[in-house]
This record gives C-alpha cells, structure tokens and sequence, in this order.
C-alpha cells in the first residue's frame, strides 16, 4: 500500500522536528522515521487521529516476537510518543494515543571509556601529514577535550568558536546553548586545520568564509557529517589494533568519566555534558569507582575482589 500524501507529509515535517527543533543527531532521525514507518506499515496505513492506545499496544505484542533487545524496543516506544506528542503539539490530533505508552526497563550498564593510555595511543596515531588527516586530528582531540556530542561537533560554525577564551558554544539536545572548554593542545590542532588543511581541503570548492560557515567540512566544501567522523576513528583503532570498540560516544564517557576521577565537581561536569538531570552524570561516579577498585585490584598484592569495601 503506497504512502498517502498526508501522511507523507507528517514524516518529512517531523524530520524537520527532529533535527531542528528537537537537535537529534542523523542516526536518530533515521531510526525514529523507520520506526514510526514500521508502525503504520503494519497498521495498513491506518489514519493518526484513528490510532488509540489499544492499537499501540497490539503493535507492541506484534513486535515482541521478533525477539527485539529491551533498548530497541524501548526506542521504538520513543519514537511513537514522540510522533504523536508532535501530532498532539500540532493540533492535528485531539489527543495522543501514546502519552501511556511505557517502555521496558534497560538493561543497567555502565559506559565504555578509554584509559588515559588507550586515549593517547589513539590520538597519537592519527596521520596528520594529509589535510584531511589534521581535519580528523583536531576532531578526535575537540572530541577528548570537550566531551561534546558528535552532532554538535558536527553542527560548528566559525561563529561558535572563542579561541581567544579557550570556548567553544554547542547547540545540544533541545536546541540548548552551552558553553564548552577546550584544552590548549586541542586548540593547537584546531588552529592547525583551520589555518592550512581547511583551505587545502575545499581547494577544488572555495567558497567565502562567513561566521556561518561549517568548521569541519569534507572536499566538496558541505559540512562534515556524522558517519564521517565515525569512519575517522574506526581507520585509527584499526591500525593500532585496540581491543575496544570505540565510537563517538566512548570520547564523551572517557572524559566524563576522568573529570570526576581527577575530582571534579558533578555539577560542573553536568553543565560541560549539557546534561538536563543530574541523574544522567551521576554514573560516572559509578564508572569511575569501579575503575578505582580494578586498578586496586591489579596494583595490590594483597587485594581480593570480594574484600573492597567502600566507604
């Protein structure tokens, strides 16, 4: 059954709702769009404003036997609420069906990080001698200094950078402003790739440098997007051979994660992350505790596991 044109309608201004309004990151446009999609497929199609609660609920019985992980359930309920929160929003339906929607519980893990080791093995094996190479530099270091996201590194223009204060501005999840701080080493690299590997690498596409203009750029001049720079690194753990499957993400928890080691303030640390709860930067704490007591572990010769007592 092929997609009417008012329910097409619904799904590119909800894109644009995402990306713009809500700031969501490629791949979780990309994942809500095919969720939502999938919903409606199964229903036949079956109008917004005739869906209920009930019919939510048998999608999601539907759905339980496709043996589906509880996060990929749980992000399928997501983008359902939030389709129909847009709707409701938008007064095109007079209620959302989905408003008691629950999700199940995730699994409770712990972010994957990088020792200080592990992270200079890393950053030092980027090939800078290629402009593209020292782009991809200053990336991985901005990604390590700051924390941010891969979307709002993604998202830069010239206008954001104060590199005389050492600050870079984001643009976070809610389109919410924040300040980040940048280490001289990663501004070095910064400085590096904006002065001379930027201009080689939009040699073939010059186009005049305004404070709306994207920082980080590939050779046809557009703005660099994600998927790219998660290409970056997975070419450097490649070659080093590490053990860990790093993404973006693993930056932004190793960070986190050495600020509240080296005792930094959790509040300080919530502001830098754009956190909206305390909650999501208070396991960190736990990370960094565990961390602690495998490193006892290793280091002590009397240490045994079940002995740690926490005080």
């Amino acid at each position: 059954m092929p997609i009417n044109t008012t329910f097409g309608g619904h799904i590119k201004s909800f894109k644009a709702y995402l990306s713009v309004e809500k700031n969501f990151s490629e791949h979780t446009v990309k994942a809500y769009q095919s969720d939502v999609l999938s919903f409606f497929i199964w229903c036949n199609y079956l109008a917004p404003e005739k869906v209920n609660f009930n019919k939510l609920r048998e999608y999601l019985h539907f759905i339980q036997k496709f043996n589906y992980k509880k996060t990929t359930i749980a992000r399928k309920i997501a983008a359902l609420r939030t389709f129909f929160k847009y709707l409701h929003k938008t007064q095109y339906i007079s209620a959302n069906p989905a408003e008691n929607l629950t999700a199940p519980k995730k699994p409770k893990s712990l972010p994957k990080f990088l020792t200080d080791d592990e992270m200079m093995t890393l950053l030092d094996n980027v090939d800078i001698n290629t402009p593209s190479g020292l782009r991809n530099k200053a990336i991985l270091e901005l990604l390590w200094a700051t924390g941010m996201r891969v979307s709002e590194l993604s998202g830069l223009n010239f206008e954001d950078l104060n590199l005389d204060e050492n600050e870079i501005t984001v643009f976070g999840k809610g389109a919410k402003e924040r300040i980040v701080l940048i280490s001289e080493r990663a501004k070095k690299y910064l400085t590096q790739y904006i002065d001379t590997a930027r201009p080689l690498i939009m040699k073939d596409n010059p186009q005049q440098l305004t404070e709306k203009s994207p920082v980080f750029v590939n050779k046809t001049g557009f703005r660099l997007q994600d998927k790219s720079i998660r290409n970056a690194i997975n070419d450097v753990v490649d070659k080093i051979d590490l053990p860990k499957h790093v993404t973006p993400h693993v930056f932004r928890h190793s960070f986190a994660t050495r600020m509240i080691e080296n005792g930094a303030d959790l509040r300080v640390v919530q502001e830098l992350l754009g956190h909206a709860s305390i909650s999501n930067t208070q396991i960190y704490t736990h990370v960094s505790s565990q961390h602690l007591k495998q490193e006892y572990i290793k280091a002590h010769p009397h240490a045994i596991q079940e002995d740690i007592e926490t005080d």
